[in-house]
């Protein structure tokens, strides 16, 4: 909003300053701080809001060290999340950018899932939440909705050479000319591809027709089949993923900084042409806007962060937990990082197994040995950590130095081929 305000007034009136809207840095220092006061500034009241309307966790009992003591402490605080989020975006990224457009949608989205999952809990009294089917079903068509955009939208490209385009097939939607990094002008084309990077190759990078070669010439396609479901499947991991980690005070969210800082990285890289073509990854047009949006995201998380962290004052809930997911699933996508996710979302993939693992050895061993066994005293991860004596501050502090080594490896693997 205010990118189209001062764009207009250098435009017209020349005033001092107004220039400085379009750099990408100041949008994103400035989007960060405000980002920061935002949820410092509401969160108390929104904290003292939810205290007053009676929004307080209730705790089964597990036999955790502290845990009867986080009973009655003020959930649905995802709340501030999401306003520290959306009105920093509103205020510095630009409105009409097809990646901006459609992080506020997913935000939104998963936003009224997480708060309907809430609301079920703590005012209907139900502690099963939402029921599981109707989770799914909403998080599957966000899937459908992000991988259409990818699919369909015009303004959703890849920038390569002519030749390369010509040699593939593609379908050319502009031709632009562009500087290379010695300064020499060149022709290129903005393509529609389901191009991806992928890492440890040496090309780095794979395009999902691969897969529906084998129906032979214009098997192009038929390239959907392959891509919707893969890109509903990261979407429903991910964003469940990162609700099985909201466990412990103030996990979910630090991790979930650390991984925004990662994608505003990848943003910044693979929206300039100078580093995409040093890293030899995929220039994406107009995805720089996205560093805009992973500031206001790291400062939301952060800001929260002050309430949140041990011993929290409040808990961020479905509300909270299902957008970060669903945030960092879909920047992931666009960024055509998506194979990185393994990798960068380690900590949230390690606490989704422990669970898998769990469930599938208890039901094997209680079908052949007639009792059910364990290999961790509890899932997710967290939990066995818990029951091991360890003290969950501790248990968070180091899943975050965990997190930042797989962030700055996945980082690494930009150049690792």
């Amino acid at each position: 909003m205010l990118y189209h305000l001062f764009e207009y007034l250098e435009r017209t009136h020349d005033i001092p300053g107004a220039g400085l809207f379009q750099y990408i840095s100041f949008r994103a220092g400035a989007a960060i701080l405000l980002s920061l006061f935002i949820s410092m500034l509401i969160g108390n009241r929104i904290i003292k809001w939810l205290r007053k309307m009676q929004v307080g966790e209730s705790v089964r009992e597990l036999g955790l060290s502290g845990q009867k003591e986080k009973e009655g402490t003020p959930t649905m605080g995802g709340i501030i999340i999401i306003l520290a989020t959306v009105v920093p975006c509103l205020l510095f990224a630009r409105l009409d950018n097809i990646y901006i457009v459609l992080m506020l949608i997913v935000t939104g989205w998963m936003a009224i899932i997480g708060f309907a999952d809430d609301y079920i809990k703590v005012f209907r009294q139900n502690k099963k939440g939402l029921k599981g089917r109707f989770k799914i079903v909403g998080q599957v068509v966000l899937g459908l909705i992000v991988g259409l955009v990818m699919l369909m939208s015009e303004d959703v490209v890849v920038r390569v050479t002519p030749d390369v385009a010509e040699e593939n097939g593609y379908e050319v939607i502009e031709r632009v000319t562009a500087v290379n990094p010695r300064g020499v002008e060149r022709e290129m084309v903005h393509v529609k591809t389901t191009l991806t990077n992928i890492p440890f190759m040496k090309r780095n990078r794979l395009d999902y027709e691969y897969f529906v070669g084998f129906l032979g010439e214009g098997a192009t396609k038929y390239v959907w089949i392959i891509f919707l479901p893969l890109i509903i499947l990261i979407v429903t991991a991910v964003s469940n993923a990162a609700n099985l980690t909201d466990g412990l005070d103030g996990l979910a969210t630090g991790i979930s900084a650390i991984i925004g800082a990662t994608l505003g990285i990848m943003a910044y890289v693979s929206g300039n042409t100078i580093f995409a073509d040093y890293l030899s990854i995929l220039y994406l047009p107009q995805s720089s806007e996205l560093v805009i949006f992973s500031a206001c995201f790291i400062g939301g998380c952060i800001g929260f962060l002050w309430y949140n962290s041990y011993p929290a004052k409040v808990f961020m809930g479905d509300t909270g937990s299902l957008t970060l997911g669903g945030i960092i699933a879909t920047m992931a996508i666009v960024l055509r990082k998506e194979l990185l996710i393994p990798i960068l979302c380690g900590i949230f993939l390690v606490e989704n197994l422990s669970v898998v693992i769990q469930v599938a050895y208890f039901k094997y061993t209680k079908r052949k040995y007639g009792e059910g066994r364990r290999i961790f005293r509890m899932a997710p991860l967290h939990h066995h950590y818990q029951k091991l004596g360890m003290h969950e501050a501790k248990i968070v502090t180091r899943f975050w130095i965990v997190g930042i080594l797989l962030a700055v490896f996945t980082i690494i693997t930009l150049k690792i081929r």
